[in-house]
């Protein structure tokens, strides 16, 4: 696609349009799949909070597994919280379940759910493969995946929406690492999201650039070449997410991961002043903050990752004083506290182990509890799951597509 002009000022119609021309450019099903949500119980980690076990439909006919926390006692609409991992995290991942179970306490409703190729969607069952990195060299398929993560995003947002429970004008979508790359996306298209979190990522950059070189092709290379059509891309992402609602996006200012250290302050200055622009005005554009010294972590446990969804979510049991004297725990102490294993990376002070989140008293939770589906289930059902299924549909749908253009 030829790069779209812009006027000086986007307005809504424009927006709409640039939505539209996103989610074909990544393949994303106009309407979204039919939800079709399913229940498969609940447990309690911890007294006043409550697990569903839920799935819910995706493209091509699959299923996502999620894990769906929320107060034991719910008065009135409460906020709703839809989590985006990084790479090789999925729902039993410590940060996941630590941020439902948080924000659960918050008086939220908060979704987790394993990206493709992890957990319950891996082909053998597995955390942390990084499956669907494997890189499928047809024309289209990295678009595509693309366009998978951005619908699991958006059946979400629609899950909760669905919920009698949620106030729909209250959904946030939080993103780590490779999350943050997804929800910069999905943020931009799905103006039923009133608010974003971004952490470790953000920091879109133009041609050849940190994202644009990604060795991770499938989930983020592919998918950002696709819409250079935008032009400068990141101006406009950020400022259709600013005809969403507000953003807010934090980073270590020492995360090599993301190449902070090259897009520090003076980056995100420069990129904001273009996304006012194109906006047309500097309502709701992203907001950010830089934790000196810090690496690459999921900073929305912290204190002013909460602060900020409480000003946006109007959180039923924590307003912003209660926030201000919650007790905090070094997450290193935490994992030891309950044997919690941590990597190698996880391990150093400027990532993991060294956040400083609200102590709320979350134990460990295993992957058996955390599975959505008992085993013998998932084996009768794996191929609504894994990413070896969507593969070979994704596959065919690119080889169908590119067969068409070419006798066109």
């Amino acid at each position: 696609m030829a790069a779209m002009p812009l006027a000086a000022q986007m307005s809504n119609a424009t927006a709409m349009q640039l939505r539209e021309k996103i989610r074909a450019a990544l393949f994303v099903p106009n309407p979204l799949p039919v939800l079709d949500a399913k229940n498969y119980g609940s447990f309690s980690p911890e007294p006043g909070v409550i697990a569903e076990r839920v799935t819910y439909a995706t493209e091509y006919g699959m299923r996502v597994p999620a894990i769906v926390y929320r107060p034991e006692k719910m008065r009135g609409k409460i906020p709703g919280i839809v989590v985006v991992n990084g790479h090789g995290a999925d729902k039993t991942s410590w940060y996941s379940y630590y941020t439902g179970i948080e924000y659960a306490r918050a008086g939220a409703m908060v979704l987790t759910y394993d990206p493709i190729g992890e957990g319950e969607r891996n082909d053998n069952h597995k955390d942390a493969t990084g499956e669907h990195d494997r890189l499928i060299d047809v024309p289209g398929v990295p678009q595509r995946m693309g366009g998978l993560m951005l619908t699991d995003v958006m059946q979400a947002v629609s899950y909760l929406r669905s919920r009698p429970e949620v106030n729909p004008r209250r959904i946030a979508v939080l993103g780590f690492s490779m999350g943050s790359f997804v929800v910069s996306i999905a943020g931009a298209v799905d103006d039923r999201i009133h608010a974003v979190l971004l952490t470790g990522g953000g920091d879109l950059d133009g041609p050849g650039g940190y994202w644009d070189s990604s060795h991770a092709v499938m989930c983020q290379a592919g998918p950002y070449h696709a819409l250079r059509f935008l032009g400068d891309r990141p101006a406009v992402l950020f400022a259709l997410q600013a005809k969403r609602g507000p953003t807010f996006i934090i980073n270590g200012t020492r995360d090599t991961v993301v190449a902070i250290p090259q897009h520090g302050p003076e980056f995100f200055g420069d990129l904001r002043q273009r996304t006012i622009a194109v906006n047309g005005s500097a309502k709701n554009v992203f907001t950010t903050f830089f934790d000196p010294g810090a690496s690459h972590r999921p900073a929305w446990v912290t204190k002013i990752a909460a602060l900020w969804l409480a000003r946006q979510l109007h959180f039923a049991n924590w307003k912003s004083r209660q926030i201000a004297s919650l007790p905090t725990i070094r997450i290193g102490d935490w994992a030891k506290r309950n044997g919690v294993r941590f990597n190698r990376s996880a391990l150093r002070e400027d990532r993991d182990s060294g956040l400083m989140a609200i102590d709320v008293n979350v134990p460990k939770l295993t992957p058996e509890q955390l599975n959505v589906l008992p085993m013998a289930e998932w084996e009768k059902q794996r191929e609504q799951f894994v990413y070896s299924t969507w593969a070979r549909d994704a596959m065919a749908a690119a080889k169908e597509t590119n067969a068409t253009a070419q006798k066109q």
